[in-house]
């Protein structure tokens, strides 16, 4: 039998340990954990994202992390002990989270996502060897870094290690040296802990999503199985523990995107430690989110995490703590966060089947890569990016007629591209009937009445449109997505407070919400004369970004809060796109409401519009809405024929 060749690679291997883990959590197990993830978060996934690490395994108390660049992996290492020095400076000594860190540069084998060979040997070796807080780097690796590090390496010796004949050169990385020209800190000068872990999420899908995926699940939608969270406190937190647990299962069924596995296949892991791997080959499935509650002293803690359930990988994780008086409104209020930060089209796992698509051959996409690319490109709001959202989509139509999310996505492109002006008829047209068709193929999808309710408001039948949207939130009623649509049209349904008070709460729901939403959100607080908050929202966009409606209220909303010579500045610019735009033609948008109506009004004269629609755009009005001052202006002077 011949035997293919083993890839094999030059690498950095970077070994971390917790110090005293052992006893750490013979003292304090619950609490222990909870630290050494919250470290993880905040910390040490940060740094391996920023300097392009690969977290290859999770090994408890620590971790094995691959670099391409030795110089990086030892920058990351150094930033992540300062770091966490930092972060242990006002704390009692129990409660400190202490690593050592060890590196080598070796060349290994590459097996089925992990590594394999001496190099990884003498990395987990030298870190045993290293100082509580320090780092140590091997002779190789210490070769390859001479003039390249702000800090100076001192060498401490040949160490004879475990399993290795030959002694290994061993150097110490002294940290009290110079700084580096860029930490971890200045790296991210106003991050809040919440937007940190944000941050950490896209790095880490940009650097590693690839492996979420093996071959043989590449065709497939992404599987996720929710195990019983843990129970760190009485029998009240265990109730809420299952509790919590059937809600995320339930809201995470919702999303037509992912496929959930029930609750009865995953409670036999309940209250059993368990391995995120054994659970995938078990459940057949690409992620596991597990967690943990715990009360305390009247309050109640609870954590939960991603887990690429191939390779073990910790992708994501964030922690909640709340007064436990109202147990129920801490579930429903978790549950609806974890849920609309890990599914939909903006969440964890749809991102990461992007980025594993972008890492196919062309020839080897099919109809889930090709929908996942022109979501993508739907979020850019610009004419090329909807064009190319459209023939990525329409080729996933070709390869799977049936896939009724391709057909949801087709709409927003098509609209897009109405707003911005490209053949408004066509594209108005063709997305009404991409709509119709995808609540035709699967009546369940929320977003498919989400587009269907949108398409009929755009043909001026409101009534019907706002039974679509309340459909589309009873079967989705936490879901960031849907109520991030509805913003959009309640002020057409009469209700503008309404409209921005669901921004708000999509808010509150997802605080990491992407720039497109802002497309909906700024006319939402337009409309409920919010202009500040308006402002802020279409400050995330860029022009490319606006259409006529975003220059409208963008100018509008300056005017309306003063600020003149923004405003004319903003007006001039719209006109140079969109030469026709009058106040009369903004008003007469099939569809409006009088409170729309009102609002442009009230605030485009003042901004600089010109008020009176052209003749020739009156004529292809069959009822006309038009302003007194512009009929008077048309009207016939007496006597005359």
């Amino acid at each position: 039998m011949i035997v293919p060749p083993m890839n094999r690679k030059l690498l950095a291997i970077l070994a971390v340990d917790m110090v005293g883990y052992s006893k750490a959590t013979e003292i304090d197990e619950a609490g222990t954990i909870e630290r050494l993830r919250a470290i993880r978060a905040d910390v040490t996934d940060t740094a391996i994202a920023l300097h392009q690490g690969r977290i290859v395994k999770l090994l408890g108390d620590g971790a094995l992390v691959v670099f391409d660049s030795v110089v990086d992996a030892v920058i990351c290492a150094a930033e992540i002990q300062k770091a966490v020095a930092v972060r242990n400076g006002g704390l009692p000594e129990q409660e400190r989270i202490v690593f050592r860190i060890g590196i080598n540069l070796g060349d290994v084998a590459l097996v089925d996502g992990d590594v394999y060979g001496d190099g990884v040997n003498i990395a987990a070796r030298i870190e045993q060897l290293a100082e509580p807080g320090g780092v140590m780097v091997s002779g190789t690796a210490y070769d390859h870094l001479q003039g390249k590090l702000d800090w100076p390496l001192d060498f401490v010796g040949e160490q004879h290690v475990k399993n290795i004949n030959r002694p290994v050169r061993m150097y110490r990385v002294r940290l009290d040296g110079k700084r580096l020209r860029r930490t971890l800190r200045q790296a991210m000068p106003h991050w809040t802990r919440t937007a940190a872990a944000a941050i950490v999420v896209l790095a880490l899908v940009g650097v590693g999503t690839w492996w979420f995926f093996q071959p043989a699940l590449l065709g497939a939608k992404p599987s996720v199985a929710v195990l019983p969270f843990n129970n760190y406190g009485d029998e009240a937190s265990g109730r809420l523990a299952d509790g919590l647990t059937e809600d995320i299962i339930t809201d995470l069924a919702r999303f037509p995107e992912l496929d959930v596995v029930a609750r009865n296949s995953t409670e036999v892991y309940k209250g059993k430690p368990v391995d995120a791997r054994q659970v995938a080959r078990a459940l057949h499935v690409g992620f596991v989110l597990e967690g943990s509650i715990q009360r305390q002293d009247g309050r109640v803690r609870v954590t939960a995490q991603l887990i690429d359930a191939l390779t073990g990988n910790h992708l994501w994780s964030d922690r909640w703590d709340r007064p436990a008086e109202d147990v129920f409104a801490v579930q429903t209020e978790i549950a609806e966060q974890v849920s609309n930060r890990l599914g939909g089209g903006v969440g964890l796992i749809q991102t990461a089947g992007r980025a594993a698509a972008k890492r196919k051959r062309p020839e080897n996409l099919n109809a889930y890569d090709y929908y996942l690319l022109g979501t993508e490109k739907i979020e850019e709001i610009t004419v090329a990016d909807e064009q190319e959202a459209i023939a990525l989509l329409n080729r996933a139509i070709e390869l799977d007629p049936g896939l009724a999310r391709a057909w949801v996505e087709l709409y927003h492109a098509h609209g897009i591209l109405a707003g911005f002006g490209i053949n408004p008829e066509s594209e108005i047209k063709a997305a009404a009937d991409v709509a119709e068709h995808a609540v035709r193929l699967d009546p369940g999808d929320a977003e498919a009445h989400a587009v269907f309710g949108m398409s009929l408001s755009h043909k001026g039948d409101n009534a019907r449109a706002k039974a679509e949207l309340d459909t589309a939130l009873r079967l989705a009623p936490g879901s960031s997505e849907i109520l991030t649509f509805y913003t959009g049209y309640a002020a057409r349904f009469g209700e503008p407070e309404r409209g921005a008070q669901m921004v708000d709460q999509v808010m509150r729901l997802d605080p990491n919400y992407p720039m497109w939403t802002s497309n909906f959100f700024g006319p939402a607080y337009f409309m409920a004369g919010r202009y500040e908050d308006a402002l802020k929202m279409l400050e995330r966009m860029t022009p490319d970004n606006y259409d006529h409606w975003r220059w409208v209220v963008f100018s509008g909303s300056l005017a309306a809060l003063g600020r003149m010579d923004e405003a004319n500045a903003a007006v001039r610019e719209t006109l140079k796109q969109y030469p026709d735009l009058t106040v009369e033609s903004m008003i007469n948008e099939v569809g409006l409401s009088t409170s729309e109506r009102s609002r442009f009004i009230e605030t485009m004269p003042l901004a600089g519009f010109p008020s009176c629609a052209k003749p020739e755009a009156l004529a292809k009005l069959a009822k006309p809405v038009r302003l007194p001052e512009c009929e008077a202006g048309e009207a016939q002077p007496l006597g005359q024929p």
